[in-house]
């Protein structure tokens, strides 16, 4: 669990069990594993280990399993959303998926790929907050879009 570079530090922010304190969504729709890097109302980057477990690649595609555009972007919003609700006026909150917007699919998410979400604040007003993301496998940029967050209270 500790990084290769320092014994005493973690590797992550957050792991799952941690995510689960802040985000409702469990198995199989969280899709974020951990979260590696968090500035809260700032900035966050995020984890998706993609695996043929998946329950989706059943049907997404038979013989040549991609990950679905809509699912990731579902996981990228889990890292937006967890930014925002690590706010402290937020905490408690429940992030709710508001409007997608530019949205754009560059490059195939499969099985055995590590996907990360860089999720940045675009600007943030009252219960309303809108964020710029942007998915990547190995470096190269697979998936970006900006989405838009209700935050309202349990």
């Amino acid at each position: 669990m500790a990084s290769s570079n320092d014994e005493s530090k973690p590797d992550f922010v957050y792991n799952v069990d941690q995510i689960q304190e802040y985000l409702p969504h469990r198995y199989p729709f969280l899709l974020v594993d951990r979260i590696l890097e968090m500035e809260p109302g700032k900035r966050a980057v995020g984890l998706k280990a993609v695996t043929i477990n998946e329950p989706f690649f059943l049907g997404h595609f038979p013989g040549k399993a991609i990950m679905p555009g809509v699912l990731l972007i579902e996981a990228m919003a889990q890292v937006g959303g967890m930014m925002m609700l690590a706010m402290e006026e937020h905490r408690g909150k429940l992030a709710y998926l508001a409007a997608i917007e530019n949205s754009r699919f560059r490059n195939p998410v499969v099985p055995g790929d590590v996907f990360i979400t860089e999720s940045k604040l675009v600007k943030a007003r009252g219960n309303m907050g809108k964020v710029h993301v942007e998915g990547r496998v190995n470096g190269l940029l697979t998936v970006e879009a900006d989405i838009m967050f209700a935050l309202v209270s349990r």
